[in-house]
């Protein structure tokens, strides 16, 4: 089975690629499992990992690409919802069979993914996850290779609904726009990293407010990590906030996600399994 990885958000350190591939080979040295990486994966045009037109095409080359089995984003950064509109378009047939799994950034490409109908797109983890934690690589390569549903996130396996997982911030930029799937019906699980609170507050604010996401069947959180310290204390904590904005929103809050920008980060199959 031959893995295709695309660079579709900010610049990526071929140092950081070339271990991958070192992993690769250490742990399938038959090479049953093998990773390609888009020579275009790095580019560099200012803060992006090429310019968008590169980006572009080089998603769209190795998801058309027969040879290749499925599509693994190599990391997140910014950037993908620059190139989302206009990939959509190009995809052939080949593509829409494919498993595309990544989080983070690569969330805008998943949401217009899923919203186009491709029914084997996850939120899970990138390919620059695998050389920091062995059973973050294998939760990954699992599902890419086999839809394993042991690395379902798991709430999933008692829980029938359709389901989606988002960084909160790319959610909230996402909501209102031509990148925007319906999720009525689901179960929306969120994470985010690097954010203070009263950001964290702030967009779920906008998030619950919006007609759209009020038609969830509920919303789990993931991990907020790394959060930047608020002067003075904000006073709650991030789970505090999101039961707050769902309790105004009358939106069902569901308890926790294992997801997050860290090594336990699980694979969420968007929609129904």
């Amino acid at each position: 089975m031959k893995i295709g990885i695309v660079n579709a958000s900010s610049r990526f350190d071929k140092a950081r690629a070339e271990a991958v591939e070192a992993w690769m080979a250490a742990h399938y040295p038959d090479r049953s499992v093998a990773v390609v990486f888009h020579p275009a994966s790095f580019g560099k045009h200012g803060h992006f990992g090429g310019d968008d037109a590169s980006r572009a095409n080089a998603f769209v080359e190795f998801a058309n690409d027969p040879r290749l089995d499925a599509i693994w984003f190599a990391r997140g950064g910014y950037g993908s919802c620059r190139i989302a509109e206009a990939v959509l378009p190009r995809l052939n047939e080949t593509a829409r069979g494919k498993r595309y799994l990544g989080y983070s950034d690569a969330g805008s490409l998943l949401a217009l993914l899923y919203k186009a109908g491709f029914p084997h797109v996850a939120h899970g983890p990138m390919a620059s996850d695998a050389v920091r934690h062995d059973a973050t690589a294998w939760r990954a390569l699992n599902w890419l290779t086999k839809g394993d549903t042991a690395s379902w996130e798991p709430s999933l396996h008692a829980d029938p609904r359709p389901a989606v997982a988002f960084n909160l911030s790319i959610l909230d930029a996402l909501v209102g726009t031509v990148l925007e799937p319906d999720l009525s019906g689901h179960v929306l699980m969120l994470e985010d990293v690097s954010e203070p609170l009263y950001r964290i507050d702030r967009m779920m604010f906008h998030l619950t407010g919006q007609a759209s996401i009020r038609r969830v069947a509920g919303i789990r959180l993931g991990r907020v990590s790394n959060i930047v310290e608020n002067d003075p204390d904000f006073g709650l904590t991030a789970e505090e906030i999101v039961r707050y904005w769902c309790q105004r929103s009358g939106i069902a809050y569901l308890g926790p996600a294992e997801i997050g920008h860290d090594p336990d980060n699980h694979v969420v199959p968007f929609g129904r399994r």
